[in-house]
């Protein structure tokens, strides 16, 4: 059995520190003496069959992986490993859009993005404490999905006008009708439970027109996974996904009312294809103030999302500052208006 060992007080990974003899968070500094370790803190097991050891060709090391793992970096020397086994038959996919922006440019695209940060603590805004940045191709469902929607609604038609000294208000109620076809191509869903499936969705759109026949060379030198969950486990998540899409074109269709109230949508999806491919992100953790802050980057487009931290003493001046300009205006104003009447 292999074990994972994550920090007590932030839970972040703890390593082997040989000048102390302890395992040592870098994330929050905490010190924790082997024997005394309790297990509790032991949060992630693999069983014997759900890790596998491989053989660097470069080196001779021995590279161990736990279950998800498709391609990888040897620990001891740095070549890239991909595990062609793990991505064969079911577990192969079909395309992937391979990385445009090299390492190097999204660490600079990174301290760029965080020093725009208006309102983020000045030492966050250094971008001299990344701990890491990690090129991986994760794991995506593409879906072509076919949508017939029937849509029931009562709209009206307002209008008002006078006649000698009274005002008519005159409304008009419709009956409307839609049967529509709406078609979607490639909806992409992350398929990896270890993704944030938010900041996933976050980093669309790529350009999907850059998709390539998958080939293993892709993988050297990055990270990947595998899905851990099929076409038809999402299917549920793709179909809300693109519901929001669908309501919109729906009242697309509807226009020139007052207003439009529905009795009735069905929407009714259909799964034509749907296509395993992975997609290139970049991953940057950030330690800031005792806490890791994650953020990712489209390897592809360079589009960064995340959540940084928020100078509270920043955001108080930056408010006060628009409410003290408001006030000026308000003020201006007054004047202007009190000095016409007089």
């Amino acid at each position: 059995m292999l074990l994972h060992y994550k920090c007590p007080s932030c839970g972040s990974d703890m390593r082997f520190d040989s000048e102390s003899g302890r395992l040592s968070c870098d994330s929050c500094g905490r010190h924790e003496h082997i024997d005394t370790y309790e297990d509790d803190y032991i949060t992630q097991q693999f069983e014997e069959d759900e890790a596998k050891e491989y053989h660097c060709k470069n080196c001779g090391a021995v590279v161990l992986t736990d279950a998800d793992t498709t391609s990888t970096s040897c620990s001891f020397c740095g070549a890239g490993v991909v595990l062609a086994d793990r991505l064969t038959g079911k577990l192969a996919p079909t395309m992937v859009i391979p990385f445009t922006i090299s390492k190097d440019e999204a660490m600079q695209a990174f301290k760029k993005w965080c020093k725009n940060g208006r309102l983020t603590p000045k030492g966050f805004m250094t971008a001299n404490r990344v701990k890491g940045i990690t090129g991986m191709y994760v794991p995506f469902w593409m879906y072509d999905l076919e949508n017939d929607v029937e849509v029931e609604a009562t709209a009206t038609k307002v209008k008002t006008y006078r006649r000698g000294d009274y005002r008519y208000t005159e409304t008009r109620y419709y009956d409307v009708y839609r049967d529509i076809d709406v078609n979607y191509l490639k909806v992409p869903v992350d398929a990896s439970e270890k993704m944030n499936d938010e900041l996933m969705d976050k980093l669309e759109p790529y350009h999907y027109n850059e998709l390539k026949d998958f080939k293993t060379p892709y993988l050297a030198g990055y990270l990947a996974e595998k899905y851990n969950y099929t076409d038809k486990e999402l299917f549920g998540r793709v179909k809300e996904k693109i519901k929001t899409f669908i309501d919109s074109y729906v009242a697309s269709t509807i226009s020139g009312y007052s207003s439009v109230q529905y009795k009735h949508k069905d929407i009714r999806t259909r799964q034509r294809k749907s296509y395993y491919v992975l997609l290139p992100v970049w991953m940057v953790y950030y330690d800031f103030d005792k806490q890791e802050h994650t953020f990712a980057m489209n390897g592809q487009t360079g589009k960064i999302v995340g959540k940084p931290p928020l100078s509270y003493g920043k955001a108080a001046l930056w408010f006060s500052g628009i409410a003290g300009g408001t006030f000026v205006v308000l003020k201006s104003i007054a004047m202007f208006l009190g000095g016409g009447l007089l």
